[in-house]
C-alpha cells in the first residue's frame, strides 16, 4: 500500500510536469542555449584568430633571398612583394596602421651568409627581423605561417640563422590596437548580459508581480493613463536596471586588465577619450529602455513572476547570441541596414567605439531605431493595460 502510494504521488507530479508546457521548456532551454553559444562562439574565436580561406596575407620583403622564394612557392599562402631597404620606415607604419599584413627584413646576402655560418665561431648567426601587428587576424596570420616556413628551414640547416633576436620591438602595434581588440570583443558582450541581467531583475517583479499579487487593477483605475502608466514604469525600471549594468559594467573594465593576465600588460580604459564614453553612454541608455520595454511586454502575458521568468528566457538567449557576435572581429559593420536591427545594432555600436570604427551615422540611426522601437514598445504595454483579459489573468 505504501508502495502504491508513492507510484501514485509520483504519476500525479510527473503529469503535472510533462502536462505544463512552460515546464518542458524550462528544461529543454538550457541545452538549446548551451549549444547555440557554443557553436556561435566556436564560429567567433575562429574569426577572431584566423582569416578566410581565400585571404592571402601581403609581405613586404626586403633583400628577398631566392631559398625563400623557394619556401613561399612550396608552402603558399603568402604574396611575396619585395620592396628597396630605404622603404622600411614606411612598411613599418603600413604595418602599424593595419594596411600592411608582414614586413621581413633579411640580412643582406642571406644565403651566403647562412651557408658560410658555424656556431663555433662565436659571432652572432643572420637574424630575419619580422615585423607584425598582433592586433591584426592578418598580421598574426602572415607572422605564424613565414615562421613556420623559416623555423623548418633552420631546422634543415641546424641553426644556421635566427629570427626576431636581439631587444627590438617587431610587434607593431599600438596601445590602442591592442586595447581596442581585447575590448571590442569582450565587452560588448558582457555589457548586453550586464544590462540584461539589470533589466530581467526588476522588470518582471513590476509587472507580473503585481499580476500576482493584484496590486495592478488598484493601479489601472486611478485617473492615470494607461500610457502614462507605460511610460512611468518603464523609465523607473530603466533607470534601476541602468544603475546595475553601470555598476557591473565599471567593475569588468577595472578587472579586465587582471582577468587577462600577463597577455594584456599595459591595457587600459584610459585611452577611450570622453566622446567614447559619452556615445557609449548614449547606446547603453537606448539599449536599457529597449530592454525593459520588451521585458515588460513579455511579464505582462505571465501570470506570476516565475512564469514570466520563463517567457523572457529566449530574449535571453537572443542577447547573448548577439552579444558573441562581437566576437567576430573585423570592427564595426559600415552598412546603415545593420543599425536597423533591433538589440544588434547596440552591439555594433559597442564594437565601433572599443575598436575606435566608429560608424557615426551608424549611431545616429541604432540610437533613433531604439527609441522608435521603445514608443512602440510602449504603445503596446498601454494597450495591454486596456486588455481585461490580460491584466486579470490570474
Amino acid at each position: 500500500m505504501k508502495q502504491n502510494g508513492i507510484l501514485a504521488i509520483m504519476r500525479k507530479e510527473l503529469a503535472r510536469f510533462f502536462s505544463d508546457k512552460r515546464m518542458v521548456v524550462s528544461i529543454l532551454l538550457p541545452g538549446v542555449l548551451i549549444y547555440v553559444m557554443y557553436s556561435f562562439m566556436g564560429q567567433a574565436m575562429g574569426s577572431l584568430y584566423g582569416v578566410e580561406e581565400d585571404y592571402v596575407p601581403t609581405v613586404q620583403v626586403v633583400q628577398l633571398p631566392d631559398s625563400v622564394v623557394g619556401l613561399v612557392e612550396t608552402g603558399g599562402g603568402l604574396n611575396l612583394l619585395e620592396v628597396d631597404a630605404s622603404a622600411v620606415a614606411e612598411a613599418q607604419s603600413a604595418v602599424t596602421d593595419q594596411t600592411l599584413d608582414l614586413l621581413a627584413v633579411f640580412p643582406e646576402d642571406f644565403d651566403r651568409a647562412v651557408a658560410a655560418y658555424t656556431p663555433a665561431g662565436g659571432q652572432p648567426a643572420p637574424n630575419v627581423e619580422l615585423y607584425y601587428n598582433a592586433a591584426s587576424t592578418a598580421s598574426q596570420s602572415a607572422y605564424m605561417l613565414l615562421t613556420s616556413l623559416l623555423d623548418g628551414y633552420e631546422a634543415q640547416l641546424a641553426n644556421k640563422f635566427d629570427i626576431n633576436a636581439g631587444d627590438k620591438i617587431y610587434d607593431l602595434a599600438t596601445e590602442e590596437d591592442t586595447a581596442g581588440t581585447y575590448f571590442a570583443s569582450l565587452m560588448p558582450l558582457l555589457l548586453m548580459i550586464f544590462l540584461y541581467s539589470g533589466c530581467v531583475a526588476v522588470a518582471p517583479e513590476s509587472i507580473a508581480g503585481e499580476k500576482e499579487r493584484g496590486t495592478i487593477a488598484t493601479m489601472l483605475i486611478t485617473p492615470i493613463r494607461r500610457g502614462d502608466i507605460a511610460i512611468g514604469k518603464i523609465l523607473a525600471l530603466a533607470l534601476i536596471a541602468l544603475l546595475s549594468g553601470a555598476s557591473s559594467a565599471i567593475g569588468t573594465v577595472l578587472a579586465l586588465p587582471k582577468l587577462m593576465g600577463a597577455a594584456s600588460d599595459g591595457l587600459s580604459a584610459n585611452i577611450y577619450g570622453v566622446q567614447d564614453y559619452l556615445l557609449l553612454a548614449a547606446v547603453i541608455l537606448s539599449t536599457v529602455v529597449l530592454l525593459v520595454t520588451l521585458i515588460s511586454i513579455l511579464s505582462a502575458f505571465a501570470k506570476t513572476v516565475k512564469e514570466a521568468q520563463a517567457y523572457v528566457m529566449p530574449l535571453m538567449i537572443l542577447v547573448m547570441v548577439l552579444g558573441v557576435t562581437a566576437m567576430f572581429g573585423g570592427g564595426a559593420k559600415t552598412e546603415l541596414w545593420y543599425y536597423l536591427i533591433p538589440l544588434y545594432n547596440s552591439v555594433q555600436c559597442m564594437v565601433g567605439v572599443f575598436s575606435f570604427s566608429t560608424v557615426m551615422a551608424g549611431v545616429a540611426t541604432a540610437l533613433a531605431a531604439n527609441v522608435i522601437y521603445t514608443i512602440l514598445g510602449i504603445f503596446v504595454l498601454a494597450r495591454m493595460f486596456n486588455s481585461e483579459k490580460i491584466v486579470f489573468s490570474r
